[in-house]
């Protein structure tokens, strides 16, 4: 049987100039994105270390990093020769910080931990010793809690108020305590010491469970949020009927509202 030799015709030279500039960026952008995120040396990497981490060869970065240091995206300490972010980058950050519509950048993450969770999903802002409702994501089931946008909770007998409590430092949930711990149903922890070891299980744990403590019959799994100064100023939370939402539920809706609320964090600029 005889043989064919298919020969491959070349791309045009524009489409392959677009691939090679395609490939440049990505690899310059995987520059930034290890100096931003590798803990290994405060100092940075020196050019050895980083041509070894990103798999590449050191003429190839050099030819990288030079635009990169022009733009002031990336800085060489002259005494050392180690690599670090540049002040632009910096800039930019803030840019991206004062800009950002906590909200609007929320409002899909609660849509994904709704069709998730198949429940209403909140966000909430911290103003202790209450809890302020900004958004929210109804479930489409007939029976539902309710809840309105702009209404207010007390932070201690509220899922998302105790994942905000649980990081918010021992002043503020003394004062929290101080104000009073009236109880809203049979559930609701009343004094200081158990709501003191309920917040340190939240801590364990990585998320809060409000077990029918502010409403009848309404069960609730939260989740700190964190921003770019590691400061828990919002929640988030699946909400619902203690029904359908059962306790043997609260360990997997614990395991979705953290990942939720981590994701949330990392959009504004946690690191954690």
């Amino acid at each position: 049987m005889s043989q064919e030799t298919v020969q491959q015709k070349a791309p045009p030279a524009d489409v392959a100039a677009g691939r090679n500039n395609s490939t440049s960026l990505r690899r310059a952008l995987g520059i930034l994105l290890h100096l931003a995120e590798d803990p290994a040396r405060p100092g940075g990497p020196n050019l050895r270390e980083l041509a070894a981490a990103l798999e590449m060869n050191k003429s190839t970065l050099l030819r990288l990093l030079a635009p990169l240091a022009e733009e002031r995206l990336i800085e060489q300490d002259p005494d050392t020769g180690r690599y670090r972010l540049g002040w632009r980058t910096a800039q930019l950050g803030q840019t991206y910080l004062e800009r950002l519509d906590v909200r609007g950048v929320a409002h899909s993450v609660l849509a994904g931990l709704m069709a998730d969770s198949g429940e209403t999903t909140h966000l909430v802002l911290s103003d202790l010793p209450d809890v302020v409702y900004v958004d929210k994501v109804e479930t489409p089931q007939p029976v539902r809690m309710y809840s309105r946008i702009g209404s207010r909770q007390p932070a201690y007998c509220t899922g998302v108020g105790k994942s905000l409590l649980a990081h918010a430092g021992d002043d503020a949930v003394g004062r929290v305590i101080a104000a009073g711990l009236s109880p809203r149903t049979p559930n609701t922890l009343t004094t200081g010491p158990a709501l003191r070891a309920d917040l340190a299980a939240v801590r364990e744990r990585g998320y809060a469970v409000d077990e029918v403590e502010n409403e009848p019959e309404i069960r609730c799994v939260a989740a700190a949020i964190f921003d770019h100064t590691e400061t828990a100023r919002y929640a988030m939370s699946i909400s619902g009927p203690a029904t359908r939402l059962t306790a043997d539920r609260v360990p997997e809706l614990g395991r979705l509202v953290v990942a939720a609320a981590a994701e949330l964090s990392r959009r504004l600029g946690s690191r954690r």
